[in-house]
């Protein structure tokens, strides 16, 4: 993931944010390592409603920068699992820096007009380039005076980055140019080891994060299909892209009416994913019919419908398409699934470190689970999976693309888990999505009875489909999937991805 700062930066950057969840071979479990960083202590609603007309808003604006939760999210990693130290982990990073550092001005400012995501001019680049690498030989030599402490080495390389000079610089710099961050911020940062939340579903047990991101949507839709016969139904045939898609309707529902960081709001996931509650929503599903409105269910009175949709106020211009994958098994058994992701907005002064924009998951709308509040975490669409069957893990994936990365990871998940595939036809078989949701970035509108159909279906299939009220337009969905599998008796291992994603199996 340190290589993929630098190599994929235009969709990931240092800055930012990574959820992960681990499985470890020694331990036999499963864990979640919360790399997201928390809204500064200034971040109110007040102040957004005296100084951003009440909105929060877009990539590019100093205001919307939360602490980066990347690095301590790697660094606890190496600690809790690892063997090596920061600076070990760091060198292929630094190979291809230092490389670049060598490239004349020409090429670097080429790389620069090709980049995309923060707006700067080349020159601009090109120092920032420099910036970037001095920093991280910074966090390298930080390390060093633990003298072969591995442990402490790691702590080093935080207090450095976190309660240091890095942050102090970020801190003067926020405060130069009107933005929250602070040097308290970053000192009381902490990553969070979680248990993840899990389903069983025909014999395997799925794993996703927790309510601060959108996973636990995907298994609640895992649920509400468990006692259908999808097999029977044939895949992609229009039954089976009715019910999936009538299913993720009503989990998006309850997504965007309850899910927010659960250190702030009382998320019903419980609930949410009981026999009770799913039992009561299943018969909402209409075979016949496609739903043209979003109905999220009321858990707390264990009610199929709460009968009013979820909050949206407002459109801002928050659409991003910055996600990468990272999906990485060992010849010890361990597994690692992450989404690491970037919403890159600003660079901060002279420090090297491109900062997120994540605070665009929280919003200044009273009464909403996910209104800003100093230390809140802001909820996220990335969402890692992991997949064991009798303890042992065969299946990760991870994919890149805002709201549709979850109905992505479904269909990868039927399809291998169903439909038997392998894994390069798991990932690359024609997928369809829907916009049946409020936008989790720029907080648009649910395009309700949406249905994005792939070109391979056939003509009677999307006239089908219409006929039952889905709107279709003929596309492909903004998301891309990698998969990894493991065979748990031979322990072969093989990796895929989608057109244009890297992967690399054996």
């Amino acid at each position: 993931m340190l290589v993929q700062s630098v190599v994929e930066s235009s969709l990931f950057c240092f800055g930012s944010e990574v959820p992960i969840i681990v499985y470890d071979a020694e331990r036999k479990s499963v864990e979640v390592i919360a790399g997201l960083g928390a809204a500064p202590r200034l971040a109110t609603p007040e102040w957004f409603r005296s100084n951003r007309d009440g909105r929060i808003q877009g990539r590019g604006d100093i205001a919307n920068a939360v602490v980066p939760g990347f690095l301590d999210a790697c660094l606890t990693a190496l600690d809790r699992y690892g063997t090596r130290t920061f600076g070990e982990c760091a060198q292929p990073m630094l190979g291809i820096l230092r490389q670049r550092a060598e490239m004349s001005e020409e090429s670097l400012q080429q790389r620069a007009r090709q980049r995309g995501g923060v707006d700067m001019t080349p020159e601009r680049w090109v120092r920032h380039h420099q910036n970037f690498l001095k920093m991280i030989e910074g966090l390298v030599s930080a390390e060093q005076a633990a003298s072969g402490d591995r442990r402490r080495g790691l702590r080093l390389v935080a207090d450095h980055f976190y309660r240091g000079s890095v942050a102090r610089d970020i801190d003067a710099w926020s405060r130069a140019n009107g933005g929250l961050l602070r040097f308290v911020d970053f000192a009381q940062h902490a990553t969070r080891i979680e248990d993840p939340l899990s389903i069983d579903f025909h014999g395997f047990t799925v794993y996703k994060c927790g309510v601060w991101t959108q996973g636990p949507y995907l298994l609640q839709t895992l649920r509400l299909l468990e006692d259908r016969n999808l097999a029977a139904l044939g895949h992609n045939s229009a039954d089976y892209v009715h019910v999936v898609t009538e299913a993720m309707k009503l989990a998006l529902a309850d997504r965007d009416a309850y899910f927010g960081d659960p250190h702030f709001v009382d998320v019903p996931i419980r609930r949410l994913l009981s026999d009770e509650y799913l039992a009561l929503r299943r018969p909402l599903i209409d075979m016949a019919l496609a739903s043209r409105e979003q109905r999220p269910g009321d858990p707390g009175k264990m009610r199929p419908l709460l009968g009013i949709p979820p909050q949206d106020y407002q459109v801002t211009d928050g659409y991003s398409s910055d996600t990468t994958s990272c999906l990485v098994a060992d010849q010890w058994g361990n597994v690692v699934s992450a989404t690491p992701s970037g919403w890159g907005g600003v660079i901060a002064g002279d420090t090297g470190v491109e900062l997120g924009s994540r605070l665009i998951g929280l919003n200044a709308w009273e009464g909403h689970p996910s209104i800003v509040a100093p230390g809140k975490r802001p909820r996220i669409t990335l969402t890692p999976t992991l997949v064991l069957r009798d303890g042992n893990p065969v299946m990760a994936i991870s994919v890149a693309g805002g709201d549709q990365q979850d109905q992505a990871s479904l269909q990868v998940l039927l399809n291998r888990l169903i439909f038997n595939m392998e894994a390069p036809d798991a990932v690359r078989t024609a997928r369809f999505g829907t916009d049946h949701h409020i936008n989790w970035f720029g907080h648009e509108p649910a395009k309700l009875g949406s249905l994005t159909a792939p070109r391979e279906l056939s003509a009677e299939v999307i006239e089908n489909l219409r006929a039952r009220g889905h709107q279709v337009t003929v596309g492909r969905p903004a998301a891309s999937a990698v998969i990894l599998t493991i065979d748990p008796q031979s322990g072969a291992k093989h990796s895929a991805g989608d057109t244009g994603r890297a992967a690399a199996g054996y």
